[in-house]
């Protein structure tokens, strides 16, 4: 008979107690399997062992932000000269 969400988060604290994390580790996969929407003979038959979880710590500031990485052959544009920004190419200014 399939577990209910109770029993397997009661199965789930008696293994943790008993030091047993990788029972406990496969009773909160039912779990969430369940809350998702599977059935529980489909929580109770799915195979996790592939399964990886994000480590504790691993999102710091800006960690979880895609590096993105130029096209080969790609430089950076040369920085405009601050003392030439807001004149015409005439090379005069328009007195109002």
């Amino acid at each position: 008979m399939p577990d209910t969400i109770e029993n397997l988060h009661a199965r789930m604290e008696r293994a943790a107690l008993a030091l047993d994390f990788e029972e406990a580790k496969r009773c909160r996969d039912q779990i969430a399997m369940l809350r998702g929407g599977a059935t529980p003979d489909e929580a109770e038959q799915a195979d996790f062992a592939g399964l990886e979880r994000q480590e504790p710590g691993a999102m710091g500031l800006g960690t979880s932000q895609q590096r993105l990485t130029p096209p080969p052959g790609w430089k950076r544009p040369a920085k405009p000269d601050p003392l030439t920004s807001g004149r015409s190419s005439k090379g005069q200014r328009r007195r109002p």
